[in-house]
This record gives structure tokens, C-alpha cells and sequence, in this order.
């Protein structure tokens, strides 16, 4: 998803207004200026209606107004730069906000959430903003907004990689060959500050797989295709399970496929791994049978979104403190044959664009709310049912490991009753495991007591 097209030069400005709702008001005269047939002060209430409804700060000195309205255009992109901060109740106490970027989408947009999430991901790399923020004038502003939002990385890559990089890439591609692999996958997190990829000259399929990267088009020539896996572990190809399973439920690997992996330590800036994976063999178990990993109704970026919130869950808890969580994804009508309500529904009411997990500002509200004692309930398509929800389905049939406990036992249980997946965040051992008919795959390993 290219960004770079909604972007235009006479609409990044640097602005004068010290609070966030002239900030949005200058922004709304420069685009309006620019686009008369859009209604401006339609526009600026629907703004504040947001506002009202949710914050819309992103964090770092970033806010992200947005609104929807019925336009020729599917999006219009203007971006505010202030040099002393702009004062916004939803910051953080002694933060103001230093960048302002507003989007206007037409009300028929079906890629909305998506465009809102990878703006914000983006926007949540501290050092691409502090570039913003600290470039010298408005043309060089712009310069880096549109490298961006293009996918073209502007950190420091570093030098060359090594000759022993270069001579393991190689004959990985040799082993892959010899040992009949259909694809290539190479964890770019080995590297810090940047993965300067190679120039492949092959016909297997080349995946990326990385935990930073803000676009999906980062690498556009020299990998086939790239998969975000957020990681919290230092361990060698720690990314691994999770990013196989997101490329079989988006159709980039098959059940058939054999990968091989190449990678090494977070951060070592240096591949001493190479591994073979035989995609079948290792979901084995978790299929039973069946074909279909990923219910009909979920997509694919639903339970990505929910396996990234699960794994900041496991590792930052809440307020110091670790938490366990459940979240039941799919199915949503049989699953409510199954739970009920352990405490008032705090979604209830809401829009379902804003309760939607693909909106990149239910982070904190899903975070909040993981103290509930109880499970998320969730529809296919990321809208959150439910919180504090009470799970009655019963499973007789299967044995769980010892040391799991009930929150366990309730995901294995609905995931055998109904067509979902569960997954769980144990508070315990920060561990995230994923529910599919019964059977568990951990996702992350346990954390180890110093």
C-alpha cells in the first residue's frame, strides 16, 4: 500500500495555531483552498465529533485527525508541521504535538482502516518523524513525507554487508535448490538500523520477513513479498512460526511449500542460520484434517492485527503489571451461543469503524480493557463484539499441558464448539497461544525467570 499518491507538496505547512483545533482549521483552509467542492465546515464538525468520540493522537508529538465524507476522490492527505507544539488534551502530559497529518477519505473507501493502520505504523517509527520535524524547510519535508510514504527507507542502511553475509545468502539459495524448497525467507531483523537486501537472480519465491518495516513496498525489486511480524525476542528466527502462519492464511505460502529461512541474532548484523521448514509437517497438528487454517469469515490482516496486540500485551502488560487475555476471532453469531456477559459491554453503542482492531487507535482502548476478566469476542472482519466475556462451551475431549489454567481451557473449549480461532496471552509466562479446533501452536516462547 503506497501512500506517496495522496500526498502534494502545497499541502505541508508549517503551522501557527497553538492548539489542535486551529491546527485542523488551517489544515481544512489549505485543503479546501485547494478542493472547493469540499464542504469545510462539514468537514471541521466531523473532526471534532472524532475527537469527541476518540483521541486521535498517535503518540511521539503525532496526531492523526481523520474524517470520511462523499467526494470525487478516494483520499487527500495535509500535513502540519509546528515548530513549538500544539497543545492537545489527548496527548500525554508535556508532550505537545509537533505533526499534524489529517485525512479526508470518500465515505466508499473499503481499504479506509488499512490506509489509517499504515499511516500510523509509520508514524510510530520515532526516528522517520524526528526527521520530519527537524527538517530544515518545508521542501525537504516534503521530500521525506513522499520517501516514506513511498516505502523507500530513509535510515542509515549500513555498509555492505559482510562477505560471510553474502556467502551464506548464496548458498542458502543452493540449499534451497538441493533440498526441492518452493521459497526463500529472510529475517531482516538480524540487521539493525536497515537490511540492505539483495539483488536476487532467482526463480524461487523471496520473502521478507521483519518487525519494523512501514510499508509492504519497502523492497519492491528485490523481494517477491514481505510479511510485518512484530518480535520481542533476541533468539534466531524467533519471527519464524508466526510469519509461516500469516503467509499460509494470505495465500503467500501453500500447505505444500518448503521454505528455507536465513537468518541470525536481533541485531547482530550477521546470518549464521540456515533452516528448512517443511510448511505441512510443522501445521500438522494444528490442521487435524482439515485444509482450512483460517475460519471463512476472518481476514487475514484481522488476525495479524490481533497476534501484533497479543504479543505487546504479553511483553509491556499494563501500568507495570503482566495481564492475561483472550481474544475469540470469527463465528461471532454461533459464539454468542456460547458466552455471556461478565460485566456491562464497554463497545456497545460505538460505530463499528471505531471498534474495528484494524483502526490503529483501538490499541489503547483494547489494552485498557484487558484487565476484564472475561474474553474479546470478535467478528471476522475485526469489529469487537465484546469484552468481558464468560465462555460456557465444554470440551471433554481434549488435555491441555500442565501449568495451563482456565483461560486455556475456555480458548481450547470455543474453538472446538464454533468455526473461530482463540487466542491467549498467559500472565503468567507472557506466552501467546493460538486455538484452532482444540489444538494449540504457541506463537511466542516462554520468558525465561532471570
Amino acid at each position: 500500500m503506497r501512500l506517496d499518491k495522496y500526498i502534494s507538496r502545497n499541502r505541508v505547512v508549517d503551522l501557527s495555531s497553538a492548539d489542535m483545533d486551529g491546527a485542523m482549521e488551517e489544515l481544512l483552509n489549505q485543503t479546501v483552498e485547494r478542493f472547493p467542492d469540499l464542504n469545510r465546515d462539514s468537514l471541521l464538525k466531523g473532526l471534532m465529533r472524532r475527537e469527541d468520540t476518540m483521541t486521535t493522537y498517535l503518540g511521539g508529538g503525532v496526531a492523526l485527525p481523520h474524517v470520511r465524507t462523499k467526494m470525487s476522490r478516494r483520499y487527500i492527505l495535509s500535513v502540519g508541521r509546528s515548530h513549538y507544539g500544539v497543545r492537545y488534551d489527548g496527548a500525554m502530559e508535556n508532550e505537545p504535538v509537533r505533526l499534524v497529518l489529517m485525512l479526508i477519505a470518500d465515505e466508499k473507501t473499503r481499504d479506509y482502516l488499512q490506509v489509517l493502520a499504515a499511516l500510523a505504523r509509520l508514524l510510530k517509527e520515532q526516528d522517520f518523524v524526528n526527521s520530519l520535524v527537524d527538517a530544515p524547510d518545508l521542501d525537504t519535508l516534503y521530500e521525506r513525507l513522499f520517501a516514506g510514504f513511498g516505502g523507500i527507507a530513509i535510515k542509515a542502511v549500513p555498509a555492505a554487508q559482510s562477505k560471510v553475509n553474502k556467502v551464506i545468502l548464496r548458498e542458502a539459495e543452493v540449499i534451497a535448490r538441493g533440498s526441492g524448497c518452493t521459497g526463500l525467507m529472510v529475517f531482516g531483523d538480524t540487521f539493525s538500523g536497515g537490511f540492505e537486501s539483495p539483488k536476487w537472480k532467482t526463480s524461487l519465491k523471496t520473502i521478507l520477513v521483519t518487525r519494523s518495516l512501514t510499508d509492504a513496498d519497502d523492497h519492491p525489486a528485490r523481494f517477491d513479498e514481505t510479511i510485518q511480524v512484530r518480535s520481542f525476542s533476541n533468539q534466531r528466527l524467533a519471527q519464524l512460526r508466526s510469519a509461516v502462519l500469516i503467509g499460509l492464511t494470505r495465500g503467500l505460502i501453500v500447505f505444500t511449500d518448503r521454505i528455507c529461512c536465513v537468518g541470525g541474532l536481533a541485531g547482530s548484523n550477521q546470518f549464521d542460520t540456515v533452516v528448512v521448514v517443511d510448511v505441512e509437517n510443522e501445521f500438522q497438528t494444528l490442521l487435524t484434517g482439515h485444509a482450512d487454517l483460517l475460519p471463512a469469515d476472518v481476514k487475514p490482516e484481522v488476525l495479524e492485527r490481533v497476534m501484533a496486540v497479543a504479543m505487546e500485551l504479553a511483553v509491556e502488560g499494563r501500568e507495570g503489571r503482566p495481564v492475561g487475555c483472550l481474544f475469540v476471532i470469527g463465528d461471532s453469531e454461533n459464539v454468542k451461543n456460547v458466552i455471556k456477559p461478565l460485566v456491562l459491554n464497554p463497545f456497545y453503542g460505538y460505530k463499528e469503524e471505531d471498534r474495528n482492531i484494524l483502526n490503529p487507535f483501538m490499541d489503547e482502548t483494547i489494552k485498557e480493557f484487558s484487565s476484564i476478566d472475561g474474553a474479546f469476542v470478535l467478528r471476522g472482519d475485526g469489529v469487537v463484539e465484546s469484552a468481558g466475556s464468560l465462555i460456557q462451551a465444554a470440551d471433554y475431549n481434549h488435555s491441555l499441558p500442565s501449568g495451563l489454567g482456565s483461560r486455556h481451557a475456555a480458548a481450547a473449549a470455543i474453538s472446538v464448539a464454533v468455526d473461530c480461532i482463540a487466542i491467549v496471552v498467559s500472565s503468567s509466562t507472557g506466552q501467546v497461544t493460538l486455538f484452532r479446533r482444540g489444538v494449540m501452536m504457541s506463537l511466542t516462547e516462554k520468558k525465561v525467570s532471570s
